[in-house]
């Protein structure tokens, strides 16, 4: 069996396989539990993940939850996955996940000017276009758990503050 790489090479394999991405798939859950699957472009920041997106779309309206309990639905998974033509093999495709806890961010307060400034340097000029638009909201991510998979049995589940603690996967 071959030896299994400590926690430092796993948390940096990680952080560096993440890294290399300027979108993920996004998972959440409506009120009705009807789970739903997008995706949107994320900005990896301060260690929280950061997505801009309209209310239009059934993934914003689940976090946002409903008028009655707001954020309700706060929880979420992001998806970073190896495109295919990439993969070697379809079944051990490269991959993390991060399992968060969304906060709407107010379009008022200076974090939200700061935050959209950082993806319109990493977006373009799309994020001017869009800035403006009222029905768009800016949410942060707060990692509280991962996962990463390399290969056939090669899957850590990363949590704790920062990410940090390692545990391989065996079952």
């Amino acid at each position: 069996m071959a030896e299994q790489p400590d926690d430092q090479t796993v948390i940096a394999g990680f952080q560096s396989f993440i890294g290399g991405f300027r979108s993920a798939v996004l998972a959440t859950v409506g009120g009705d539990a009807v789970p739903e699957a997008s995706y949107a472009p994320v900005l990896q920041q301060d260690g929280c993940f950061y997505i801009y997106v309209s209310r239009l779309a059934a993934h914003t309206r689940n976090l946002l939850g409903s008028l009655e309990s707001p954020g309700e639905n706060a929880n979420l998974c992001l998806l970073f996955i190896e495109p295919e033509e990439q993969a070697r093999n379809l079944f051990a495709r490269q991959r993390a996940t991060v399992q968060g806890r969304a906060r709407l961010i107010e379009r008022e307060c200076g974090e939200w000017q700061q935050r959209l400034d950082a993806m319109a340097a990493q977006f373009g000029e799309t994020i001017g276009l869009i800035r403006q638009l009222p029905d768009f909201c800016l949410f942060e991510i707060t990692p509280l758990s991962g996962t990463l998979v390399t290969g056939f049995a090669k899957a850590w589940k990363l949590e704790g503050e920062g990410l940090r603690q390692v545990t391989w996967q065996t079952r």
